[in-house]
């Protein structure tokens, strides 16, 4: 299975904060853009005009633009961003430093209080990645996500395992990037 995947605009006001499931908003004219970028890939590559979404609305507006240009929108809360509980929203500076030395020193089963942990995310990307590749009958899928998420994405499609430090989980993805997977038996 082929998943072209795009990271959602940059939202508003968010420097210095955490942000996983903090439905932040985003420019409208950003969401616009994306929205023609996916459009114009769409056409020029002949793929079918399906969209998937997470339910936060960075990534849910592009696909409610998308479906009033005849897009068929599906809403899959799996594809949401990382859970950061009680972090999220908050100013990294406010986050107490042992929390964060916790969160280090076990990157991949930590979890701020009422959050989830990379390996729940881990799990969670997995687990929509089969189901959607079982569905799609070698179609590719077409998708708005979130940095974390498309991260996670590449390890796993690349075969590699939940990173144990924090020194190896990769960058991010830039804002309004494509990135493209070959995904076989995750």
């Amino acid at each position: 299975m082929r998943l072209y995947i795009w990271r959602h605009p940059k939202p508003i006001a968010v420097e210095g904060i955490c942000i996983g499931q903090t439905d932040v908003g985003v420019d409208r004219r950003k969401l616009k853009r994306l929205a023609h970028r996916i459009e114009r890939f769409v056409r020029r590559h002949q793929l079918p005009k399906v969209i998937w979404v997470s339910p936060l609305q960075r990534s849910l507006k592009v696909g409610k633009i998308l479906a009033q240009r005849g897009f068929a929108c599906h809403v899959a809360p799996e594809l949401a961003e990382i859970d950061f509980g009680e972090w999220d929203g908050r100013p990294w500076e406010q986050i107490a430093k042992q929390e964060i030395d916790d969160w280090c020193n076990n990157f991949a089963h930590f979890a701020p209080d009422n959050g989830e942990s990379l390996q729940q995310l881990f799990d969670r990307v997995k687990e929509w990645l089969n189901k959607v590749s079982t569905e799609s009958d070698h179609t590719p899928i077409l998708a708005v996500g979130h940095a974390g998420w498309i991260n996670a994405a590449k390890i796993l499609a690349a075969g590699h395992e939940v990173p144990k430090i924090a020194a190896d989980w990769p960058a991010s993805v830039a804002y309004r990037e494509c990135s493209y997977l070959t995904l076989s038996g995750i």
